[in-house]
């Protein structure tokens, strides 16, 4: 009995090494074969980049999902699935999901340009994010796909791209220059590809170009020809043979597009934004809501002088202000608002007190004569030349108004101060 008992005590160790060898080689064997892989470490880094996009965009739209509880798990599941396989060049353009929360700017925050506002909630966000209320009147009702803002630097175009992000409802990709720009040959192509392919799985989209004129820019013969196949295979997916299908329908997506060099944007680009709308120099009207809007949260003296004339007369900035670009109107603004705090500074430093024991009450309101400083303000903005802005540029009476008609016929220069022409439809 005893000997049988040592017989087996000897038997099981054999029998669990035997057990265990196999498993001990397969994981050996794995171990030194991902050493020798060279791309092993790529490999995991992909992977781990994949998670990490595929978590980031099902946050992002989880956040700005409302709804019923079982179309929102009908929703996720979906996304998910589309998410499950992104390829690597679709990873890169995921990264350009914009959230709606991290912008702080909202369509109130933009002041004079409330026809251009509307135009695109009616004709773009609301065809794109609620199609059913379109569809039903008529088949031509669908959102359009691609427009394009216009205008001299520095009057909102930008700015209202950000807020369309921020407001629209719908995937919000922010296409940098830099990200369609690889080294390796034909990378490009399949970047360009990889962002409307993202953009099907997460319509209804809107893609924004800052400065579009650079990336898609006229074709010309001594181009490079790395860069006329980038255009070429954007302008594919935009609308060529498989930008709709009989299964899939037409595809949800909208160019955005911003642009000083409206010139400088190839014809065919152009022909794929029918809606066009131009930003131009703020007119009287506007420029006093961007000087409400700019100054609402800033001290203000209410006071009059000594002539019985309003300390801070707004009518005065509005009529000095002609020319200004909303851009230009608020770094006047933020000159100005200097002025009072640098006085505070300089007086309490000539009567020797320590500048952190300063009351902040005793800073005075803002003040007319603070914006027409030698160095600083409207005063110095008045000085600088403006004839690359003419002919958006009007006296108070008849200033050329930011109103975009949204036509689909070509667009005259606007350079060398001659104006944009649109038929209206």
């Amino acid at each position: 009995m005893v000997a049988a008992r040592n017989k087996w005590a000897d038997f099981v160790p054999d029998l669990l090494l035997v057990a265990a060898a196999p498993l001990l080689a397969y994981y050996l064997a794995r171990q030194i074969l991902s050493r020798l892989d060279p791309e092993a470490g790529a490999k995991a880094e992909a992977q781990q980049k994949a998670l990490e996009t595929s978590s980031r965009l099902q946050s992002i739209f989880s956040s700005s999902r409302d709804g019923n509880q079982d179309d929102d798990e009908d929703y996720h599941d979906d996304l998910a699935d589309k998410l499950a396989n992104l390829t690597l060049y679709e990873q890169t353009i995921a990264s350009e999901v914009v959230r709606p929360s991290d912008i702080p700017v909202t369509f109130d925050d933009i002041g004079g340009l409330e026809d251009i506002i509307d135009e695109l909630r009616e004709s773009v966000i609301y065809p794109l994010t609620l199609p059913h209320l379109y569809a039903s009147h008529s088949s031509l009702l669908t959102a359009p796909s691609g427009v394009l803002l216009y205008g001299p630097p520095g009057c909102g175009k930008t700015m209202l791209a950000r807020a369309l992000a921020r407001e629209s409802g719908a995937c919000f990709i922010n296409l940098h220059i830099s990200t369609l720009t690889e080294k390796w040959y034909g990378d490009s192509n399949k970047l360009a590809a990889a962002v409307f392919s993202l953009a099907r799985k997460l319509q209804p989209t809107i893609v924004f170009i800052d400065e579009i004129d650079a990336v898609l820019g006229t074709r010309r013969s001594g181009e490079h020809e790395a860069s006329g196949q980038v255009k070429a295979e954007f302008m594919t997916h935009w609308d060529g043979l498989s930008s709709a299908t009989v299964d899939g329908g037409s595809q949800r997506i909208c160019i955005l597009g911003a642009t000083n060099r409206i010139q400088d944007i190839d014809p065919a680009i152009l022909r794929r934004m029918p809606k066009k709308f131009p930003v131009a120099l703020p007119n009287s009207r506007q420029r006093r809501q961007i000087f409400d809007l700019t100054l609402r949260g800033t001290k203000i003296d209410r006071s009059a002088s000594r002539s019985g004339q309003p300390a801070f007369d707004i009518d005065t900035l509005v009529r000095m202000s002609a020319g200004l670009s909303g851009s230009g109107i608020k770094e006047a603004c933020r000159d100005a608002a200097m002025v009072p705090v640098r006085e505070l500074i300089r007086t309490s430093q000539a009567a020797g007190k320590n500048l952190r024991g300063i009351d902040t009450n005793h800073v005075r309101g803002l003040r007319t004569e603070d914006f027409f400083g030698r160095k600083s303000g409207i005063g110095a903005m008045a000085r600088e030349p403006e004839d690359s802005n003419r002919g958006f540029v009007g006296d108070s009476k008849g200033d050329a108004e930011s109103v975009g008609s949204g036509s689909t016929e070509e667009v005259d220069d606007w350079r060398d101060g001659e104006d944009v022409h649109e038929v209206k439809s």
